[in-house]
């Protein structure tokens, strides 16, 4: 019985692994379409699940998530701060003691550590940094700094709610109630937007929370090897229930770390869900600055873009579009410059 319930537990947890990966990709897969059928199959069960939930409970669930998702606040940042510390208090109580006794080397141990330190700085520098909000002190200026592409950025467009006229590339967040310029999107994670001010910040945070991960990761898996080659699991054998005896094959092997360290076994699952889901989101980020496009732009006018329009020739015409190339294309190099040195409007020297 005992065994029957470690490997239905095994197999429960495969399965749930298996459809959170499956949701991720669906996610990636069909992102920036209006219609998916992931989408379609989400509106149906709502639509049936709203039939039978109470009008109370239901107006509950609209606040709640209206005051998570469209309202700032900072119950992410808390909640990301609270994983941080779970991760590393595991790994400092348990994965780095094991570690000192397995001959890792001290300096490999205090990488995670290091990585934390710069990780936290790019976080403060995410959350505390403006934007780019526009104002009336600096809206004259920033209308100068790009061209509109008479597509998703229209000459004269003014916002509804700032009553300023919308500079080229510049958005509107509900979330903020703010116009930003360069906007790319509302961070929960940060609990602020991400603009043409602050798009370095958030981009080296990506990629030092993936290289957090994934050194952890590296780290944990190592010591479970290592653990798993002392004991001499790999040539070790078991009795089933019949009394038949067996070599110990990789799903044995499996369990029986799961069930002599399932903490650790818990965390390194979750630090390998974090790094794939991060390494991908930062692929897409950085691929955006490669092309010089921002999210918002992104998923607002896939397709929308000409190969052949350029700001800077000024050459139109009506071939067809290359959504790979977007209309403020300058070339790799300025692309990620204009990134850690966001553009200014050329000023005339006076004579």
């Amino acid at each position: 019985m005992k065994r029957l319930w470690q490997m239905d537990f095994l197999t429960l947890f495969g399965i749930y692994v298996a459809v959170v990966l499956t949701c991720i990709a669906l996610v990636c897969k069909y992102s920036g379409h209006q219609q998916t059928p992931l989408g379609r199959l989400l509106d149906t069960f709502t639509g049936v699940v709203s039939q039978l939930i109470p009008q109370c409970l239901q107006s509950i669930c609209y606040r709640t998530l209206h005051r998570l998702f469209h309202q700032r606040n900072n119950i992410f940042l808390y909640l990301h701060l609270l994983l941080e510390v779970v991760v590393y208090g595991e790994f400092s109580y348990e994965v780095f003691g094991f570690c000192l006794d397995m001959g890792t080397s001290s300096i490999s141990l205090c990488i995670p550590y290091v990585l934390l330190a710069l990780k936290s700085y790019l976080f403060y520098l995410c959350c505390s940094r403006d934007p780019g909000t526009l104002t009336k002190a600096n809206h004259t200026t920033q209308l100068k700094v790009y061209q509109y592409d008479e597509k998703l950025f229209q000459q004269g467009v003014r916002c509804s709610t700032c009553q300023l006229v919308k500079p080229a590339r510049s958005k509107h967040c509900r979330v903020c109630n703010r116009c930003v310029q360069r906007f790319d999107h509302h961070c929960v994670w940060v609990n602020n937007c991400i603009g043409a001010q602050n798009i370095r910040y958030f981009l080296l945070y990506l990629l030092s929370v993936c290289a957090m991960a994934g050194d952890i990761a590296v780290l944990t898996a190592d010591m479970l090897l290592q653990t798993v080659l002392r004991t001499g699991l790999l040539h070790s054998h078991y009795i089933d229930e019949q009394g038949a005896q067996h070599p110990a094959g990789p799903l044995f092997i499996i369990q029986h770390l799961f069930l002599t360290f399932p903490r650790i076994v818990f965390m390194l699952g979750f630090l390998v869900f974090v790094f794939f889901l991060l390494a991908g989101y930062s692929m897409f980020h950085m691929y955006l600055a490669l092309i010089n496009q921002t999210a918002n732009e992104w998923f607002k006018g896939k397709g929308h873009n000409c190969q052949h329009c350029h700001p800077y020739t000024g050459h139109n015409c009506k071939t067809s579009y290359n959504p790979f190339r977007g209309f403020y294309h300058r070339g790799i190099l300025k692309n990620v410059g204009e990134i850690f040195w966001p553009l200014c409007p050329v000023q005339k020297k006076e004579n």
